[in-house]
């Protein structure tokens, strides 16, 4: 009896000891935490990229076009094999030269919303607080849920210049509607040979009622190959996972809705050498899946 009890407690040590360090198998993807937080969900929103085109009743292929325009800001992407691959290639042009430098992006977002011509009023300035509206768009909501369980397939296929990132932004039709939910962001000089730092968390931004929770840490994992990201939204917590693993929680909740962002970025400043060499550098989604409260 003595040994069961000391070898329990210490299979308990172990795995606390791991956690603390990040350590968590993944290898296992153990589905029974995913199965117990979707008990109370159906799917909603269902994306596996069957067509070879961007399906444009869900996704809106431009990133905040508001500060730039939808000529710059249109991702270069294809739809293959069942896959989205987001893509910065060799001889795009930035984004938004004025207010964002020489920063290239290919990403996709759920909606949209921004102020006439020439005023301050729009989506996610915080790059760049002095940014205006150089192209009036039309203010859409695709998707722009409150609330929900949301999970990722992919894989980041890119450089040390590069970041790839699923996260959610407030749709700001009021200023304090503003904070950032991200789901998972890999900075490419952030991966190692056996481990990556990946981020996760909130953003606040404008809004008061919320407090700065976005962390990085290191899990023993390979982001070249294919990994599931999610993310359970609550009304007073907010869940994060990784293949199937809560990696962390955070007690406190956006209370608007939110609308997604799926891109990759290049930052050549970082490196000259990195930025020059394979390309395209790539972000493989397999699928996206949104599930809502049932009744």
């Amino acid at each position: 009896m003595k040994i069961i009890v000391f070898l329990v407690f210490t299979f308990i040590q172990i795995k606390l000891l791991a956690q603390l360090n990040n350590e968590f198998d993944f290898s296992k993807n153990d589905s029974s935490a995913i199965a117990a937080a979707k008990k109370n969900y159906t799917l909603l929103f269902d994306e596996e990229f069957v067509s070879p085109f961007l399906d444009s009743t869900k996704w809106l292929p431009y990133y905040l076009p508001h500060w730039s325009s939808g000529e710059l800001s249109k991702p270069n992407y294809e739809v293959k094999d069942g896959k989205l691959i987001l893509k910065i290639t060799e001889n795009q042009k930035p984004w938004c030269p004025e207010f964002n430098g020489n920063v290239k992006c290919s990403s996709i977002q759920t909606g949209n919303y921004a102020g006439p011509l020439g005023s301050s009023i729009g989506q996610h300035k915080f790059f760049n607080l002095n940014a205006v509206v150089r192209e009036q768009q039309l203010n859409e909501k695709k998707f722009v849920p409150q609330y929900g369980y949301f999970e990722m397939k992919a894989k980041f296929a890119a450089t040390k210049t590069n970041v790839v990132a699923l996260w959610m932004i407030g749709y700001e039709d009021k200023p304090e509607r503003s904070s950032e939910l991200c789901i998972m962001e890999v900075k490419g000089w952030n991966i190692k040979d056996d481990s990556v730092q990946i981020g996760m968390g909130i953003h606040k931004f404008n809004d008061k009622n919320l407090n700065e929770d976005f962390t990085e840490h290191a899990y023993k994992m390979d982001v070249r190959k294919f990994h599931v990201y999610a993310a359970e939204w609550k009304p007073e917590t907010i869940n994060f996972y990784i293949d199937n693993v809560l990696v962390k929680t955070i007690n406190q909740s956006p209370n608007y809705p939110m609308q997604f962002m799926l891109g990759i970025y290049e930052i050549p400043e970082l490196g000259v050498e990195e930025h020059s060499i394979n390309y395209p550098k790539k972000f493989i989604i397999e699928y996206f899946k949104a599930y809502e409260l049932k009744g």
